[in-house]
């Protein structure tokens, strides 16, 4: 409980800061002025209840612009990715930054907006706004599941981040991840315990179509998933 009253208080007074400054400054600059709020997070996350970051592959996201595609089981990722790859353009539903505060300071960070009901229309932005990004060096962070996974569990790929890359022929960095173990979703609990996250080296993609691309990235995700998976989800 005092996780939540320190990180809701420290992120609406940092966000206010956020949207007084933030338009001021260059891209970079904001990233860095917008994630003080992730890194205050993260520091609380360690010292109030227990939780450890363990990071494997790290040196993979040192090289060039590429499609980041991760598992998604909690907020933690959202967090934690903004440190891990900076700057970044997250692809994310627009009703986030439709929310006080919160909202309006990650917009500042040139987030790729999507409407889901929008199939078709997300797609293309996606891939339009997605390029655009890549080619200006800012790498794009995705997850395709869309919605939470239990922790062990493994959804269903959206083709959105896959066909990016095959289109765009940047290359893809799969990570794999079991932050539910310790932030489960739609939970107030936060558990003690080890988040491990796990980088992929770089996966081309040229001459390859988005079904390959989305098999290749889930596979490796899968089997280097760090714990036991519900076979019955992923087999």
């Amino acid at each position: 409980m005092l996780f939540f009253l320190l990180y809701n208080l420290a992120g609406i007074i940092h966000s206010v800061i956020c949207v007084l400054i933030g338009p001021f400054l260059s891209f970079k600059k904001r990233h860095v002025l917008v994630n003080l709020w992730t890194r205050f997070a993260m520091w609380l996350l360690q010292w109030l209840n227990g939780v450890r970051f363990k990071v494997e592959g790290r040196e993979h996201l040192q090289g060039q612009a590429a499609v980041i595609i991760s598992n998604h089981q909690s907020s933690w990722e959202t967090f934690y990715l903004q440190l891990l790859v900076g700057p970044q353009a997250t692809v994310l539903k627009r009703e986030l930054l439709w929310l006080p505060f919160f909202g309006w300071a990650l917009a500042l960070l040139k987030p790729i907006k999507i409407d889901r009901g929008k199939g078709r229309a997300a797609l293309k932005a996606v891939v339009q706004q997605g390029e655009d990004r890549l080619r200006s060096n800012i790498p794009v962070v995705i997850y395709p599941e869309g919605s939470r996974q239990p922790p062990g569990r493994i959804g269903h790929f959206n083709s959105g981040g896959a066909l990016l890359a095959s289109r765009s022929g940047f290359p893809v960095i799969a990570i794999s991840h079991n932050s539910g173990d310790c932030w489960p979703a739609r939970s107030w609990l936060r558990l003690p315990g080890t988040i491990t996250l796990r980088v992929s080296p770089p996966m081309d993609t040229r001459n390859k179509d988005a079904k390959t691309v989305t098999r290749e990235v889930k596979h490796w995700i899968v089997t280097n998933y760090p714990g036991e998976l519900d076979k019955m989800d992923n087999d």
